[in-house]
Order: structure tokens, then sequence, then C-alpha cells
């Protein structure tokens, strides 16, 4: 596997909150490395993330969204349905598919509230970064070993 290419999906749904998880990727991630998708919200995330993941130019897809409930649909039904889209991608594909999708239980449009999971998904846009390069090593430690 000698890929080093990423690619970062992002769902435009609270995209303020959403893109910092970008922010954190790239911090250990350079920006050359990483495609950028945006979509128009969790929902369209798995099929693009299967799509990329089978043109084989992608080491791991990173997803972010940010599902909250809008008061007139259940949001645990989407979240669910989007990890579960997410996975089976991933394991379709071959290639790692990483989630940052977030779904909290007690969420208000305050500046407050967004400025605690603005700061929340730099840390799991981090952590997927740690994700996609850890998966990365071990897959090609397996892969050098057969």
């Amino acid at each position: 596997m000698t890929h080093t290419r990423y690619a970062f999906v992002k769902a435009n749904w609270h995209s303020d909150i959403v893109d910092r998880a970008l922010d954190g990727f790239l911090e250990l991630i350079p920006a050359k490395q990483v495609d950028v998708f945006d979509v128009p919200g969790a929902f369209e995330m798995p099929l693009l993330a299967r799509d990329l993941a089978q043109t084989g130019n992608y080491t791991a897809v990173a997803c972010a969204a940010f599902v909250v409930d809008g008061g007139i649909y259940r949001h645990d039904f989407v979240a669910q349905a989007v990890v579960d889209g997410l996975m089976r991608a991933g394991m379709d594909t071959g290639v790692p598919v990483l989630s940052v999708s977030l779904t909290p239980h007690q969420y208000q449009e305050t500046e407050h509230h967004n400025a605690i999971y603005r700061d929340h998904f730099v840390q799991k846009g981090r952590e997927a970064a740690q994700a996609a390069l850890g998966i990365t090593q071990i897959r090609t430690k397996i892969a050098s070993a057969a």
C-alpha cells in the first residue's frame, strides 16, 4: 500500500462547526496529501465515501458531520444510518472509512454550545488523522509480512 493521499468528506450542515474537524485533521496530515469534498448533509457521506474509496487513490477516507435534533425527525436514526453506511463503505472497499460524526443529546444553537462543539471537532479531527495514520501503519505491516 503506497498511497499517501487521504480524502476528507464534510457535511455542509453546521459547517462553521464541522469544518473545524478538517483543521484538526490537517494538524497531523499535510494539506497537500488531503483532498476535501463537501456534501449537503451527513446522509450523503456514505455514498461519496464508498465512491472515493473505490477509486483506489486514497489510503483512508475521513467523514465529518454534526447531526442534531432538528425537531421534526429523530436525529439518532439519521446518525445510525450514516455510521452504518460509513462502516459498510469501508468493509465493502477494504479502505478505512473513519467517522467524525457527532450526535449530541443536548445541543442549543447558542454561541456557548457552538464554541464547545467547534473545539471538540478540532480534537475529533486530530483523532481521525491519528486513526488514519495508525490503521495505515498496521495494514502496511500486515501486507509486508504476507
